[in-house]
């Protein structure tokens, strides 16, 4: 990452935005739907920080290969030098465990090891009171509970949070849906009032817009910046702590709010549009 101001200079805390400032906005709007994920990457915190809410997608199948449990922390000063931060899980219903259901295998040990290892990367920072709020939450966490799904949200939350978002969280196994990949997004978005659905590459690769249409919902896609700096070309490899510790909350902020004002500043039917073309050329 290259070197700049905010890179040398703490955080100030006089214009921070907090969770208990900054307001929420109402339900509806634009909304994005992802599992939890444990100290999220850059791409996925950029997306979910350009929705107005988030719908937590915790009664799907877990995924070991995923980062629901796992995140890579990388080298401040050098962030193709990475280790991977990894929860042990336990499945109680083997492969077949919902993401909500799955277990931390040893809780005490797990909570030592964020705290040891986040610690260890980012405590050099000039920007750690940021990451230092974040690992508080998500110690606290610990605490209270041993859902994996519970750890990893709180991260995403507590991140987010740092960042000023004002958005609303909700969670997927609280509203009705169908089983169908497609068809169960269709019905979350439509379900909380939602009025488009943001959707990353990921989505794109699998999405049928039909049961979108039927909603009347258009798809909006987004995507992170491509070669434009050495922070969005991390973006989906490292966890978002990285971006945190290395420009600090107030530039991270600026960052996160480009990426989404170039997402709600596009036509709405002219994004639907393109999507809908693009997906429809991947399923011939």
């Amino acid at each position: 990452m290259t070197p700049t101001s905010a890179f040398c200079a703490p955080d100030s805390t006089v214009d921070s935005s907090t969770a208990d400032t900054a307001p929420r906005r109402q339900p509806g709007g634009v909304c994005a739907i992802h599992q939890p994920n444990l100290f999220p990457r850059l791409s996925t915190l950029a997306k979910l920080y350009a929705a107005d809410q988030w719908i937590v997608l915790d009664d799907v199948q877990f995924a070991r290969r995923d980062y629901q449990h796992r995140a890579r922390l990388a080298v401040l000063a050098d962030p193709a030098r990475q280790q991977w931060l990894t929860l042990p899980t336990h499945l109680p219903h083997g492969r077949q465990t919902l993401i909500k259901d799955a277990r931390l295998a040893d809780l005490h040990r797990s909570r030592r090891t964020v705290e040891l290892l986040v610690r260890q990367y980012y405590r050099r920072s000039p920007h750690w009171p940021a990451l230092d709020g974040v690992l508080d939450a998500v110690l606290a966490r610990f605490e209270e509970t041993d859902r994996l799904a519970d750890i990893a949200e709180t991260s995403m939350r507590a991140t987010l949070d740092a960042l000023g978002w004002p958005g609303q969280v909700m969670h997927s196994s609280g509203l009705p849906a169908r089983r169908g990949r497609s068809e169960r997004l269709a019905d979350l978005a439509h379900a909380t009032g939602s009025t488009h659905y943001l959707c990353g590459p990921g989505g794109l690769r699998y999405l049928t817009a039909e049961p979108f249409d039927a909603h009347s919902i258009p798809i909006l896609p987004f995507h992170v910046p491509v070669g434009d700096s050495d922070l969005w070309g991390w973006a989906a490899k490292v966890s978002s702590l990285w971006a945190l510790g290395g420009i600090g909350r107030k530039a991270l902020e600026e960052q996160l709010s480009t990426q989404r004002d170039a997402v709600i500043q596009k036509p709405f039917t002219a994004a639907a549009q393109t999507v809908r073309g693009t997906i429809r050329s991947q399923e011939k």
